[in-house]
């Protein structure tokens, strides 16, 4: 009997996106607490370009799998596993580290813990491209940022899935979001997809339009994956007793520290990652019910930027490299 193969993308070296592989490699069982999905739909991250150059938070060991989010049918479960998750259409949670795991395949060997249910209505797509962006903003915004009403949020990146899904999030919570994109180009979509204000960083004054849209408050949320010098506009663009949130490093480069104003405006600075929330026994339940409760009421509208065929993940990861995406980017299996 031949053995049975799928076909898994693996990098054997750093590098751009022409790394990638995809390899006929033996279906792997799923081991104790694990289980196997088959998998339909992709949805590619930011982290994970950064993982593959070696610039991310772990390394990879070579060869390494690759991927955070992806959504499908569990087909088999490993030791431990209640039986009854076979058969259920379920999406990827990121509560594993870049290292341990990877979902692009036409199978992902997965914990349990990773899993989760998604409203009905969604499509495989859809049902991928919601949890690393909703529960990454909510974790900041909700619950250790305490937005109330009429808050201003600044988020920066906007055009980004974490990006819109904190745009979505602020304006169920009633506050004001002033979200950033480099140039115009994507000024009027964002607005259309519920910003409040948008500013294009390369042609405004950040700091001075925040200001102005504020009435000389600033922001009391600042919510960034870029880090680098532009920390100091960020902090300048602040509320007295403002807390800045940086969930990213996309910048590559030192981040100075905004010494006068954190001096003079009382700043919060927090490293913030996901797994804050999902590594949370107490907090994870709330922030999936908070997250599945907002999708199917319609309050949240998950942005598909644009779907690849699963044979072209390096031209989606060269697509994302490209910045030229509002929403996910999604490969399809």
């Amino acid at each position: 009997m031949a053995e049975q193969t799928a076909k898994i993308v693996r990098f054997h070296e750093l590098g751009g996106a022409d790394v990638l592989k995809i390899e006929d490699l033996p279906l792997e069982e799923p081991g104790k607490g694990e289980v196997r999905l088959r998998v339909k739909a992709i949805g590619l991250n930011r982290a994970e370009c950064m993982f593959r150059l070696g610039k991310y938070l772990v390394h990879p060991t070579l060869p390494s799998k690759i991927g955070y989010e992806a959504s499908g049918i569990v087909e088999a479960v490993g030791e431990g596993v209640d039986a009854a998750w076979v058969g259920k259409t379920v999406s990827t949670v990121p509560a594993f580290h870049a290292d341990e795991y990877g979902v692009y395949g036409e199978v992902a060997i997965v914990p349990v813990g990773a899993l989760a249910e998604y409203p009905a209505r969604l499509s495989y797509e859809e049902g991928t491209s919601i949890w690393m962006q909703y529960i990454t903003a909510y974790g900041a915004i909700v619950l250790q940022g305490k937005v109330v009403k009429g808050d201003f949020v600044l988020i920066t990146a906007a055009s980004s899935s974490v990006g819109l899904a904190a745009i979505e999030i602020v304006k169920a919570e009633g506050a004001v979001s002033i979200a950033t994109t480099r140039t115009s180009k994507k000024k009027a979509e964002l607005l259309a997809l519920g910003a409040d204000y948008v500013i294009a960083t390369e042609e405004e004054d950040l700091a001075a339009r925040v200001m102005e849209i504020t009435g000389g408050k600033g922001a009391r949320i600042i919510f960034d994956p870029v880090a680098g010098k532009g920390i100091q506009a960020l902090a300048a663009s602040a509320s007295v007793g403002a807390t800045i949130f940086e969930y990213g490093a996309l910048a590559l480069e030192p981040t100075p520290f905004p010494l006068f104003a954190a001096l003079t405006k009382h700043l919060w600075f927090k490293g913030y990652t996901l797994f804050e929330v999902v590594g949370d026994p107490a907090a994870f339940p709330v922030a999936k019910k908070y997250v599945f409760d907002h999708l199917e009421s319609g309050a949240f509208q998950p942005k598909i930027a644009r779907t690849f065929p699963f044979s072209e993940v390096v031209q989606a990861q060269e697509y994302m490299e490209s910045n030229a995406q509002v929403g996910k980017i999604m490969v399809v299996v």
